[in-house]
């Protein structure tokens, strides 16, 4: 038996960036934006769910009440609090907590894979326009699992307590004699999706999915959008105003900060959507809605500018810390474990055996 003759060859890391190991990179830092943007989503969530119960229940108000003394937030918090408690403010929040792991995870996993796209295949779409469609696909991929997560969370938010809720309903329905009777208490996620579905189908699960679109796509965009541009805007000032410091600011302070600040501009200018979205998904037997320009009607006859921007201030507040705490959290997973895996990676094929037994290939001294 002939001995088999090998040789082991070590080819420098710096060959191979351009090369095979670059692409396998570039797939599997696609997937791993998937998962740092699912846990960065839920994290955020489960922080901020409170805030987005009171912002929920301003923006409702007007379909369970006839008066126009709408309450404000610190009213409101002291409402939840009187009624049901600190379980009132946490009502809705597995769906929440579902719902932010779907978006997180397409939001920003397909971010990355369509700037790449977009600015390889179609250059004049690059720089801000890239990031701006990139954040509304991935938004939009997300609203199949999110929309229905959405309309369950924010029907349980408005219920609060068993006890509260069928008083509340019992009355609406009296007071008015209508015929649309108010839906049951959901005592959990699957209990409320059963029910919905039961009683409304499809359609009840994905009620204002085209409201939640219209709102979500253009947040999603704008929110992407503003974070980059503050980011080249804040090296531009260091290169300019700091050129030779040695001063450092962590991606993770960065994300903090810049994500902050992206996230309450844009949850700010698209507060009518949101309000439009709501009134869809939550509805009740005082005030109901046949579509999303029937609402953005009523809502703008009846309340005028002030009710398109009710829940603005709530909104604002839950998105500031929540996209700040989504962002440093992407930014720290991707520090502290994307090189791991690129180092992994590294290794396995920095050194490659080669069989000579049978090959063509001649020997270099």
């Amino acid at each position: 038996m002939a001995a088999t003759n090998t040789t082991t060859m070590t080819i420098p890391v710096s060959n191979m960036n351009d090369g095979l190991l670059h692409n396998n990179d570039n797939n599997f830092f696609i997937w791993r934006e998937f998962v740092w943007g699912a846990a960065a989503g839920a994290f955020g969530e489960g922080m901020m769910h409170p805030i987005d119960t009171i912002k929920t229940r301003i923006q409702s108000q007007a379909i369970f009440s006839a008066s126009q003394a709408q309450k404000s937030v610190p009213q409101m918090m002291r409402t939840v609090w009187a009624t049901n408690g600190i379980r009132g403010f946490y009502r809705g929040l597995t769906p929440g907590l579902t719902g932010s792991l779907a978006t997180g995870a397409t939001y920003f996993g397909v971010i990355e894979s369509t700037k790449k796209w977009i600015e390889e295949l179609h250059p004049d779409l690059g720089g801000h326009w890239a990031h701006f469609i990139a954040g509304g696909l991935g938004d939009t991929l997300g609203s199949f699992i999110y929309v229905p997560c959405e309309v369950m969370k924010q029907r349980m938010q408005v219920q609060g307590t068993k006890n509260s809720w069928t008083s509340t309903a019992l009355k609406e329905t009296i007071r008015q004699k209508s015929d649309n009777q108010m839906y049951g208490y959901y005592s959990g996620m699957f209990q409320a999706g059963g029910s919905i579905w039961k009683q409304q189908g499809l359609r009840g699960l994905y009620a204002g999915y085209w409201s939640t679109l219209a709102r979500d796509v253009p947040f999603a965009g704008l929110m992407v959008t503003f974070y980059e541009a503050l980011k080249d805007l804040t090296e531009y000032g260091k290169q300019k105003w700091l050129p030779h410091t040695d001063y450092y600011v962590g991606s993770s302070f960065e994300g903090l900060l810049l994500g902050g600040l992206a996230g309450g501009i844009s949850a700010y200018l698209t507060t009518p959507l949101d309000v439009i979205k709501t009134r869809l998904q939550v509805q009740g037997p005082m005030i109901r809605y046949n579509g999303w320009y029937d609402t953005f009607k009523r809502i703008w006859l009846v309340e005028g500018a002030k009710g398109m921007f009710r829940g603005s201030v709530p909104r604002v507040i839950w998105y500031i810390p929540a996209s700040a705490l989504t962002f440093m959290a992407v930014e720290f997973l991707r520090d502290h474990f994307s090189g791991e895996f690129d180092n992994k990676d590294v290794h396995e094929v920095a050194n490659i055996s080669i069989d000579k037994t049978n090959s063509t290939l001649r020997e270099v001294v």
